[in-house]
């Protein structure tokens, strides 16, 4: 599945801020309604029904294409939802999240040249707890800073 381009509807209004005040309060909903310790595939299809019932597209199992050394290759990622061309979701259903979640989002936001990311784990009890929010591009991102790229880590 390809990325489409964005709705009409982008154009007249949708910006990051307002996406992701969205998809949180979505997500809380669902949360509310249904608890953690579901898998990851049914809080995907509830949180892109709902989405798209408030009037935003979106894409669900976006391939994330690699390109290296002159070539393209679709095999190996997909972004759990893209929202109006502008926000990648991830999802998990987990304990914790893993140092690589992260991270994860971050590849993705690099390699579809986004700039919001949003990674949900709805198996926290506190879903405001398992929000994460990244902005692919700031300064103090040390994948984007080659000086800092070898700087000690905050996590380490």
């Amino acid at each position: 599945m390809r990325i489409l381009p964005r709705s009409r509807k982008a154009a007249k209004g949708w910006d990051g801020n307002s996406i992701a005040t969205e998809v949180v309060d979505s997500a809380l909903s669902l949360h509310r309604d249904l608890g953690p310790g579901l898998l990851e595939s049914v809080y995907e299809v509830l949180l892109a029904d709902d989405l798209e019932r408030r009037g935003l597209q979106v894409q669900r199992q976006v391939v994330v294409p690699i390109a290296f050394r002159a070539r393209t290759f679709l095999e190996g990622f997909r972004a759990d939802l893209i929202v109006e061309r502008m926000a990648c979701l991830e999802l998990k259903s987990v304990e914790a999240f893993s140092k690589s979640d992260p991270k994860q989002l971050r590849t993705y936001l690099r390699l579809l040249q986004m700039k919001l990311g949003l990674l949900i784990n709805f198996n926290a009890p506190l879903l405001k707890d398992g929000i994460v929010r990244i902005v692919n591009g700031l300064e103090d991102d040390p994948y984007r800073n080659p000086l800092r790229a070898f700087a000690p880590s905050r996590e380490d």
